[in-house]
């Protein structure tokens, strides 16, 4: 999600971007298709990466994958922005909200601490 000067009085409060995004929230199947990408990607070397279609076809059947390619993509996000992802394109990390074409997942660096969030670097 970006900034929008409307929301510049209350961006701590905003919650969704859109009417949208708000009737729609995030279902069991969005939960689902977050702890597959943390799955998938703790399966993994720790630099290594995964194309959303590898947990979009997890997820779903044969048939269905396909419809959970956008669901998977939006899972993604939200983990880049809770700061326990990152996504790239080419081997980059970019923006996940204006990304377009193919991308990728990898995790972050520095190991995780005990509530969920990604640490900082070790201090020396």
């Amino acid at each position: 999600m970006t900034w929008r000067r409307s929301w510049a009085k209350n961006w701590d409060e905003v919650r969704y971007c859109s009417d949208a995004c708000r009737r729609r929230k995030v279902s069991a199947v969005d939960r689902t298709l977050e702890a597959e990408i943390l799955a998938a990607l703790r399966q993994r070397a720790r630099a290594a990466s995964i194309c959303p279609s590898e947990v979009a076809r997890r997820v779903g059947d044969d048939t269905t994958w396909r419809t959970l390619m956008e669901p998977t993509r939006a899972a993604a996000r939200r983990l880049a922005n809770a700061g326990l992802v990152e996504v790239t394109q080419s081997g980059r990390s970019v923006d996940p909200s204006t990304a377009r074409g193919p991308i990728r997942i990898r995790l972050v660096d520095g190991p995780p601490s005990c509530d969920g969030q990604v640490a900082g670097p070790p201090e020396s």
